[in-house]
């Protein structure tokens, strides 16, 4: 292998999501690599000659403008043509959320290899996280923006399509609750919730009623008084504080809701709640998470 330029991260700063290794080489006829297996994803992306990649008894003949993807603890073989080898650059990645990311983009399930359009712009993002080497806060934002611009570029190229009937229904509600938890303790409205999704709000409403058994309004208050409760119980915040954490810019508008689901006022509720809820709140708040 020849001109080879390779960036290698240990710092795991994002779990969800993080780049672990990048580079670019051209290759020597014939190089190889495996057969073996790999800790995390690699994305390797042919920007010019040949080579074969091969999964198992499957065997993929690659060319400028396509790439492959090798997922953890699964054994591949790739190798550079004789008279042809290929140039390519490779980014390596790991995370809690890959997959779904992967998925997003159009690689999801046993999709192991793709065609893009965009290589040269690929090409130049990389050369630019490749001189980001040194271990600088600066550096870590830097790199991990990288690997999500160059996530965004390929799912330009891709264009992923979207499944049909209720797995694309059943996308739809978990963009929403997705949305929900993360900006509850803002003012938004299910029209918010709808549009993030990408369907109308009577649509989402029926989408709710069928996979949740509940409004979209009835999800986004359930989840703000359940956040209400453990403020309540686990925190010296007043109960103004409460409110506007959990999205409610009038004290008395939360007071009277949050009174009418539990039956109390938040003032007695955290009287009666202090230590007992430490304790149960975090189960219920992990079963609503998981709707």
């Amino acid at each position: 292998m020849e001109d080879s330029f390779v960036l290698q991260l240990k710092n795991r700063k994002f779990p969800d999501f993080y780049l672990c290794f990048c580079g670019y080489a051209k290759c020597a006829p014939l190089h190889s690599f495996g057969p073996a297996v790999r800790p995390n994803y690699i994305i390797h992306l042919i920007l010019d000659g040949k080579g074969i990649y091969r999964v198992g008894k499957q065997q993929y003949e690659l060319s400028a403008g396509e790439g492959f993807l090798i997922r953890p603890e699964i054994s591949t073989f790739y190798q550079a043509d004789p008279n042809d080898p290929w140039t390519y650059m490779w980014v390596g990645f790991d995370g809690s959320r890959a997959e779904e990311y992967l998925s997003d983009i159009g690689l999801g399930g046993d999709t192991r290899t793709f065609h893009c359009s965009c290589t040269s712009e690929l090409k130049r993002m990389l050369v630019d996280a490749l001189k980001r080497n040194t271990s600088t806060i600066e550096n870590d934002f830097y790199r991990e923006s990288f690997l999500y611009s160059f996530f965004g570029m390929l799912a330009g190229s891709l264009n992923p399509k979207i499944a049909s009937g209720d797995e694309t229904d059943n996308l739809y509600v978990r963009r929403a609750v997705e949305f929900i938890q993360n900006n509850y303790h803002y003012g938004i409205r299910v029209s918010d919730v709808a549009d993030y999704a990408g369907v109308t709000r009577g649509y989402l409403h029926t989408l709710f009623t069928r996979f949740l058994d509940q409004s979209p309004q009835d999800y986004l208050v359930s989840y703000r008084v359940t956040r209400a409760e453990q403020l309540l119980a686990l925190t010296d915040l007043t109960v103004e504080g409460v409110a506007q954490s959990c999205g409610y810019s009038d004290p008395l508008v939360f007071s009277k809701l949050f009174k009418k689901r539990t039956g109390q006022t938040p003032s007695a509720y955290r009287r009666e709640n202090w230590e007992r809820t430490k304790s149960e709140l975090s189960g219920k708040q992990d079963r609503l998470d998981q709707i």
